[in-house]
């Protein structure tokens, strides 16, 4: 049995790491945070770029220890569970908590790490910020001086196409997707749960609030996410969970 792991922001939630959406989501409650997030503005507006460092600062995404929602994927699939981890997340955990890097699809990029636009030097997110907090309110790349910026994919950016092909491919070709902590409104990521039901995998939902694809589902899950996951997935272990 395959199984896909489809998860967002609110998965991260207890790790102290705020949406971006939600009703009380960084961009709902200032839109003007969004120019952080955005390639052109973030290029050609040092005042843009010193923002995103601090925004970085206090978010401290390196920082942030994984969920019991995390862990409990990352002992599914240790146990020798087929898994591939589709995220929406930028923050790095489902590694931290112990799944195999190949295992997760970050389809918008990692916080974890940072890149240079103009050579391509990387470095891990902590030393930048550490460069942040020493004084630098905007860092060049020690190499060649050109800006820096995290490993993640801004708005104005196509997402990867090999990243996103595997994600594609695993929802085809999966037996269960199991939705957790999104709302499923951002594309082109919301569509592999229809995808998946089209090519006869049990789709389960497990979300704060309501998704346009609940009336999809096979099943929409209630309770808090953290402590109704794990069950899930336990159940899906043992072979007990209706439908499959």
């Amino acid at each position: 049995m395959s199984v896909v792991l489809l998860t967002g922001a609110g998965i991260s939630t207890a790790a102290g790491i705020p949406d971006f959406r939600g009703p009380d989501g960084v961009w709902t409650r200032d839109p003007e945070a969004e120019r952080t997030s955005t390639l052109s503005w973030y290029l050609g507006d040092a005042g843009v770029r010193r923002r995103a460092w601090q925004m970085r600062l206090e978010s401290r995404v390196w920082e942030r220890e994984p969920t019991r929602a995390h862990r409990a994927i990352a002992a599914f699939a240790a146990a020798g569970h087929d898994t591939t981890i589709i995220t929406q997340n930028i923050d790095g955990l489902h590694q931290a908590a112990g799944s195999r890097s190949a295992d997760v699809l970050e389809v918008h990029g990692t916080a974890r790490s940072w890149r240079c636009e103009d050579c391509r030097a990387t470095g891990p997110m902590s030393e930048a910020a550490a460069r942040v907090r020493g004084g630098d309110p905007d860092p060049a790349c020690p190499d060649c001086g050109g800006i820096i910026r995290a490993q993640t994919i801004l708005f104005e950016e196509a997402l990867d196409a090999q990243v996103l092909d595997a994600a594609f491919a695993a929802a085809e070709a999966c037996d269960v997707l199991i939705a957790v902590g999104t709302g499923l409104s951002v594309y082109p990521v919301a569509g592999l749960v229809p995808l998946a039901a089209e090519h006869g995998a049990r789709t389960l939902i497990l979300n704060a609030e309501p998704t346009p694809f609940d009336g999809l589902a096979d099943e929409v899950l209630d309770g808090d996410l953290q402590e109704r996951l794990p069950a899930v997935l336990d159940e899906l272990a043992t072979g007990s969970i209706r439908g499959v």
